[in-house]
């Protein structure tokens, strides 16, 4: 049996490369003073959904993200990195939106997918950092969520089961 997996990524400023134009007066990212890049926790979400579609022959992995159209570059990767579908949610309406309104997007566009198995989400977006767009988007699609997961012990497509270590204060838990 195969699976349906979705993956949520961010295109996000690379703040390894901050300089003093990298802040507005308004106390807001500049964002054309930084170069973009792929959120790291996104394409380790990324790189896991792609060895689960090793694992399981079969399995689709279906690649959106919401951002500007420039945020297609992020999908390319994904594409050339095994995903066998990008769709970039892209309007000037999105801008500013907060996690509330980008779940509830992100949420759509994954019902647009069809039946999902697995939605896999980085834990956080390096230039926000507040880890709530997966949450959030898992209770918009009534799905359950296991956050902080760190290794896939057993992946069984038949009866969609998974087993994974996640790790939390002091240790992990399976």
């Amino acid at each position: 049996m195969d699976l349906n997996i979705v993956v949520l990524v961010k295109q996000v400023p690379d703040t390894k490369s901050v300089t003093g134009k990298a802040m507005n007066e308004d106390g807001t990212v500049n964002r054309a003073a930084l170069p973009a890049i792929f959120n790291p926790d996104d394409l380790h979400a990324l790189e896991a959904a792609l060895a689960i579609k090793d694992q399981v022959p079969g399995s689709r992995v279906n690649v959106i993200s919401m951002g500007p159209p420039a945020a297609a570059q992020v999908l390319k990767e994904c594409l050339f990195r095994g995903a066998d579908f990008a769709a970039l949610l892209s309007d000037r309406r999105f801008a500013g939106a907060d996690t509330l309104a980008t779940s509830y997007a992100l949420a759509c566009a994954i019902k647009k997918v069809g039946t999902v198995d697995l939605v896999f989400c980085g834990h956080q977006a390096i230039d926000g950092d507040t880890a709530q767009v997966g949450p959030q988007t898992a209770e918009k699609l009534g799905m359950n969520q296991i956050t902080c997961v760190s290794a896939f012990e057993k992946v069984d497509a038949e009866k969609k089961e998974l087993t994974v270590r996640r790790s939390i204060e002091g240790g992990y838990e399976v």
